[in-house]
């Protein structure tokens, strides 16, 4: 329990999820563009063991480069 504003809040040990409610998996990648997170992570994420969930938040970062930021115009185009 934490007192804020007079009143006790009870609040969770455990790591928050990452994501930012852009829930789109990268074709390739796949990966979350919004979290960077699998979708295996994504849907286990609230039995994951807080070790595992540090685990998976340390990594993500070094996930932003696997996703190809573009994704069309006319050189997509031209390889069909």
């Amino acid at each position: 329990m934490v007192e804020e504003n007079g009143k006790n809040v009870w609040q969770r040990d455990e790591i928050q999820s990452p994501c930012i409610n852009i829930c789109v998996v990268h074709p390739e990648a796949r990966i979350c563009t919004g979290c960077y997170r699998s979708i295996d992570e994504i849907t286990k994420w609230s039995k994951l063991s807080v070790s595992a969930r540090a685990a998976v938040m340390a990594d993500l970062p070094n996930r932003a480069s696997l996703l190809n930021k573009r994704r069309g115009g006319r050189a997509a185009r031209l390889k069909r």
